[in-house]
């Protein structure tokens, strides 16, 4: 079996888990909860499989690289990364519903991975061409998922706040009786982008380390890099912001998504419509 075809098979186990999350939301049924969780899970084990074995197609057919190096298998490795920080912050926290607003996100990539990327495996060009593609790649990655993981929190957040502020009161009826307390998520936001932030620094460290290594120079102001220590600055602010002036809620809750929304533009906005050192991730 190729990994292209186990990937096909993680991109439906994404959006079975998908419907079901959004069944969980409409029916509350802890079984469909249950069910939507082991399919994202079934699916990330498929996918961390797929990725294993793209990783020793590349070595059969000479290239011989980690699976990070184009836009395809960074769409890929970015959806696994969301699962993964989902994952684990379900496992500490136990607030299933999470779910519901994060798995998307790694089921849009997946799609978007499988219907319109040249999924080809091609040879590195010479800048890729260093154990710096594995620790930058990784780092950032993480770092970003963790931030998807805070905009889906964040988005939640919003959701009950605004219904709360509608009545009145916290007590809430529907769907949102299955969402945790506003001080809770506003807790796990918080939490997910002091997971972020440092991962993304230390991907900005190793990024500036191989730019000295590929071509002589640790910044070049780059569309890339610029918008990096623009993602960098705005989680910053957060930070400063929460930890010095007491920011909290929807304030909070807006800088997150605000970041994100950044984030997503330096990994696809800056590839897709800027040119620059980084145009081979196209």
């Amino acid at each position: 079996m190729s990994s292209s075809m186990l990937f096909n098979v993680t991109t439906f186990s994404y959006m079975v888990s998908t419907v079901l999350f959004f069944a969980f939301l409409a029916t509350r049924s802890r079984v469909v909860g249950l069910t939507a969780s082991c399919a994202a899970y079934f699916g990330f084990i498929v996918q961390s499989i797929a990725i294993a074995l793209r990783w020793t197609e590349s070595y059969a057919m000479g290239h011989g690289h980690a699976p990070l190096s184009n836009l395809y298998e960074s769409v890929v490795f970015f959806s696994w990364t969301i699962i993964l920080i989902y994952g684990l912050i379900e496992f500490k926290y136990k607030y299933r519903i999470i779910g519901a607003f994060v798995v998307p996100f790694a089921m849009l990539g997946m799609s978007w991975a499988q219907l319109g990327l040249n999924s080809g495996i091609e040879p590195l060009v010479p800048a890729l061409q260093s154990n710096w593609l594995l620790y930058h790649v990784v780092t950032c990655f993480l770092g970003y998922a963790a931030f998807a993981v805070a905009c889906g929190i964040s988005i939640m957040y919003l959701i009950k706040a605004k219904h709360e502020e509608g009545t009145g009161n916290a007590t809430t009826g529907g769907i949102l009786t299955t969402f945790p307390p506003c001080k809770v998520l506003d807790d796990l936001n918080y939490r997910a982008i002091m997971i972020g932030f440092p991962l993304l620094t230390l991907g900005i460290v190793t990024g500036a380390a191989w730019a000295n290594y590929a071509w002589g120079t640790y910044w070049s102001w780059d569309p890339k890099e610029t918008w990096s220590l623009i993602v960098w600055f705005i989680y910053a602010a957060f930070l400063h912001a929460r930890i010095t002036r007491g920011w909290v809620g929807k304030r909070a809750a807006i800088l997150s998504i605000v970041g994100f929304a950044a984030t997503i533009f330096c990994y696809l906005g800056v590839n897709l419509l800027l040119s620059g050192l980084h145009s081979y991730g196209k």
